[in-house]
């Protein structure tokens, strides 16, 4: 007998084994969707000023062809919920692999700035769309003990696409800086060309891991399709535990309307001015100014191009090494532990590359298409502005750094990094994915993903015009403070959701606003 109940809890416990194999292979191949985001975007560090030069750009037509994949963002997150919610989980992100590859073979062989514009938006539209369906694809089917950690797994697909990126763009840099005696320039005729285009490798592993996952058992039971949900479900958790879900969700569902207009009753005002307010402030820490934007920061604190490019390289790393301590923390320490001491470390990093460029000493120098040339002591006043007139241009006064200025502002920008990769940037996602009814998830998210590109979007465009009109002094002291906003909001309003069922958070926001309409206060 003792030998059968042996055996019995082996057999249970081999079938939990692979059960939660099976989770973590599906919630690491839509987590994939992640890391061609990181990718799609981490790549504009590398393209932009060989776009500029290659396809004779003003400054308004190179942002918006970097930026024009937040519009396609903003599109594919918009209506992605929807078609989440009535077709499923699965379907779309296949969609959205296909978006994918189109974009980054189209995106690698464009004539002019309009056909890399429409290649472009693909991939926002694919982005847009899976940043909303994955994360909610891999929160419906991760065990509550460990959604935090696998949804945490979408953020490190970002910051993987971001580092391989980083890395790729050098790798290419390095492979082609040069001229030709036909005066063709290797990275800005053909090597932007290869950065783009190397999108298309990770994006067909994507597809072809997606074929091989389980559609999300919740919306196969909240769709009339309990068989195969029991099946998926049995296979995860086991037979028990199969039904104990099937009979929560079918709870918790028969008491919505299932109408979006639901999320705006006093029930859920909360979850949706939580999730708006992370997605909003989030990207409004500047996030993307470094993502977009890293090597002209650092060149214009004096770096030389190749060493910009290898310093970006570096925050790709230090923002994949810190993303794993949101991993390794998020289902121990909590989403608003690990957000409060982000945002507080956040903020004290921005102010202090505010500073780097407040410090900075001026010096007269004439711009010129291939830089700057520096006034010099060999030349006198009359000889320097003469020098001006003939090039066509006028003396300006730039920033002059010294080494170990450059050092603080590298550090700074890496302690900045760190904080975002183990807070503002895993827990939106997690927290958007586990906070809103079950009927009107995918919609719900949606919503907030459309916010949260919206917000990129600003960001994307109003950087530069801060960086010119502004200084960069300015434009991190305003990003400082927005970081000490998300640390005052994260301590005096942020709910937990660590440890609980998305049917158990769901069910304490209409319990707890039913007894206290009023209240603000964490879970």
């Amino acid at each position: 007998m003792m030998g059968i109940q042996n055996s019995t809890a082996s057999l249970q416990q081999d079938s939990s084994a692979a059960g939660l194999r099976a989770i973590v292979f599906a919630a690491f191949a839509a987590a994939l969707a992640g890391l061609l985001f990181g990718y799609d975007t981490g790549v504009a560090s590398g393209i932009q000023g060989y776009l500029q030069q290659y396809f004779h750009l003003t400054a308004g037509q190179l942002g918006f062809a970097i930026a024009c994949l937040d519009l396609g963002c903003i599109v594919g997150a918009l209506f992605a919920g929807t078609l989440a919610d009535r077709f499923g989980r699965k379907k779309i992100l296949l969609l959205c692999a296909l978006l994918f590859i189109a974009s980054g073979l189209f995106s690698a062989i464009p004539r002019n700035l309009a056909e890399l514009v429409c290649a472009r938006i693909l991939g926002g539209l694919a982005i847009g769309a899976s940043s909303m369906i994955a994360p909610v694809y891999i929160a419906e089917i991760a065990p509550e003990k460990h959604r935090g950690r696998l949804g945490a797994l979408f953020q490190l697909g970002i910051v993987v696409g971001i580092a391989i990126v980083y890395w790729v763009n050098y790798l290419i840099l390095e492979y082609g800086n040069s001229t030709s005696a036909t005066g063709i320039h290797w990275s800005r005729d053909y090597g932007w060309r290869w950065m783009l285009g190397s999108e298309t490798l990770p994006a067909l592993l994507f597809l072809v891991l997606l074929m091989w996952i389980k559609e999300s058992p919740r919306w196969l039971i909240l769709n009339n399709r309990q068989a195969e949900a029991r099946s998926i479900l049995t296979r995860f958790f086991g037979s028990a535990k199969a039904e104990s879900e099937i009979a929560a969700v079918c709870k918790v569902a028969s008491e919505e309307t299932g109408q979006l207009r639901e999320l705006f009753t006093r029930h859920y005002r909360l979850p949706l001015f939580v999730a708006l307010f992370l997605a909003v402030f989030s990207q409004f820490s500047g996030i993307n100014s470094i993502i977009y934007y890293a090597p002209r920061v650092f060149g214009a604190a004096g770096m030389k191009t190749t060493s910009a490019f290898g310093s970006t390289a570096l925050v790709g790393m230090v923002n994949l090494l810190f993303t794993f301590v949101a991993v390794g923390f998020v289902d121990r320490a909590g989403r608003k532990l690990l957000l409060t001491i982000g945002t507080a470390v956040q903020a004290a990093a921005l102010t202090s590359v505010g500073l780097v460029f407040a410090l900075a000493t001026k010096e007269p120098a004439i711009q010129t298409a291939g830089g700057s040339i520096r006034f010099q002591g060999g030349l006198s006043q009359a000889t320097f502005a003469s020098l001006a007139k003939s090039a066509h241009t006028s003396i300006k006064m730039i920033p002059h750094f010294s080494t170990a200025q450059v050092t603080m502002l590298l550090v700074s920008v890496l302690v900045f990094i760190a904080a975002f990769a183990m807070a503002m940037g895993p827990m939106p996602w997690i927290i958007i994915s586990e906070i809103f009814p079950a009927r009107i998830r995918g919609r719900a998210a949606s919503l907030a993903v459309l916010t949260l590109w919206a917000a990129i979007f600003v960001v994307a465009q109003t950087f530069p015009v801060l960086k010119n009109e502004l200084g960069l002094m300015t434009t991190y002291f305003i990003y400082a403070g927005c970081s000490a906003v998300s640390f005052l909001f994260t301590v005096l309003v942020l709910p937990e959701t660590k440890g609980r069922t998305l049917e158990e958070i769901e069910t304490h926001w209409r319990h707890r606003m039913a007894v206290n309409p009023g209240d603000s206060t964490a879970v």
